[in-house]
């Protein structure tokens, strides 16, 4: 039997990450520093000392790094209460891509690598990258890569261009994915200074929620020593599966707190803006809006919670995952859009939040696969049954 009860440990964390947030983060969120291509280091490093203050920093990480290590049921609940404003994960350090990239790194790792690339992401010292998607090749379908890695005596050598890798610009890990001669798809771990990556631009892009924004990245001669390897050779599509299937959950439970947020306050803004001589939510036009999200961001709590359940039975989860970021991401794009059109004009404006809210939902229908990418998967393991 599922038991989705939760913990009063755990909801009372959650309460805590809420009300900070609310009160700490939250007005943050006019601050000129939120630029259209994310938040600056600057600001970022102003909001993780916030947190770290508060003691809620990194609460995901494991036991062995300070971290309360939550199971990914527990997970579900905190890291909603972190989404109620974008910039929350940001200053929780519970933000992609760095939980993700410390999930995984946290599993495969070796100890030299763990003090000098994974420790100072933990402690919210610097950021991190996960630089596997190309312009025409890797992505959505990862045996595409094109980025090379060869074998140079003992070092490796990478040349290649990725884009779309968020956070690049002041990065300090770097986990890199190229195809390595004669073993495949392998990761690298090294330092966001070395010789050889260049940064050619930021992209321009709808969403607004990452630091540092998207950027266009290429390798020219990268060199890096043996001791770069992350895992083993040939195993990199393994480990992306390690770390995208609970990513995936952790996406959709961020942005639930954001959907759950412009519902907040398109329920407020109803109550209180009259039209023909009542409020609008008392028309059942606006009403029905209302109650549909009300409805849908209950069906996401709930799969998402399914699927956490499913991981903390020790199931990988990879196609659970595909299915409640499917789901989760098309419908929380349509609460925002709701949300919008309740606002009217206001929906539209950055008087709220709801507008950059709609148009980061947009981007998280393609972020970590598209919706139609993870039907596909579903559609050959279903297949492959009959």
């Amino acid at each position: 039997m599922i038991d989705f009860a939760i913990p009063p440990a755990t909801a009372e964390l959650a309460e805590r990450i809420r009300a900070f947030v609310t009160e700490t983060i939250v007005p943050f969120e006019k601050d000129p520093r939120l630029t259209a291509h994310g938040p600056t280091e600057d600001l970022r490093d102003e909001l993780v000392a916030l947190a770290r203050d508060a003691g809620l920093l990194t609460f995901q990480a494991p036991e062995r790094f300070g971290g309360l290590e939550p199971s990914h049921l527990d997970q579900a609940v905190l890291f909603e209460a972190a989404g109620w404003s974008t910039l929350g994960p940001v200053a929780l350090n519970c933000a992609a891509p760095d939980e993700g990239n410390m999930f995984l790194l946290s599993r495969i790792a070796n100890e030299a690598q763990t003090e000098q690339f994974l420790r100072p992401v933990i402690s919210g010292d610097q950021r991190s990258v996960f630089a596997m998607t190309e312009p025409d090749g890797a992505g959505s379908d990862p045996g595409q890569l094109s980025t090379r890695a060869a074998r140079d005596g003992g070092d490796y050598v990478i040349n290649g261009r990725k884009w779309l890798i968020t956070g690049a610009n002041g990065a300090k890990t770097w986990i890199i994915m190229a195809d390595l001669e004669d073993a495949g798809a392998t990761l690298f771990l090294c330092h966001g200074d070395s010789t050889g990556i260049v940064i050619e631009r930021t992209m321009d892009t709808m969403d607004r929620n990452y630091v540092e924004g998207h950027c266009v990245v290429r390798f020219d001669d990268l060199r890096l020593p043996a001791s770069a390897l992350l895992g083993e050779e040939g195993q990199a599509l393994r480990y992306a599966q390690l770390r995208l299937a609970p990513a995936r959950l952790t996406h959709c439970m961020r942005w639930l707190g954001a959907a759950t947020r412009a519902q907040a306050i398109a329920v407020e803004y109803a109550g209180r803006r009259t039209a023909f001589g009542k409020p609008i939510g008392q028309h059942q036009g606006v009403g029905f809006m209302l109650a549909e999200n009300e409805i849908v961001l209950q069906q996401c709590r709930l799969m998402i919670w399914w699927a956490c359940w499913t991981l903390d039975q020790g199931e990988q989860g990879r196609h659970e995952s595909s299915m409640v970021k499917s789901m989760v991401s098309e419908e929380l794009f349509k609460v925002a859009d709701r949300c919008v059109q309740v606002l009217g004009g206001m929906g539209i404006s950055d008087e709220t939040p709801v507008a950059m809210i709609f148009r980061d939902l947009r981007a998280f229908r393609l972020y970590d696969g598209p919706t139609e990418v993870h039907k596909y998967a579903i559609a050959r393991k279903l297949l492959a049954g009959s």
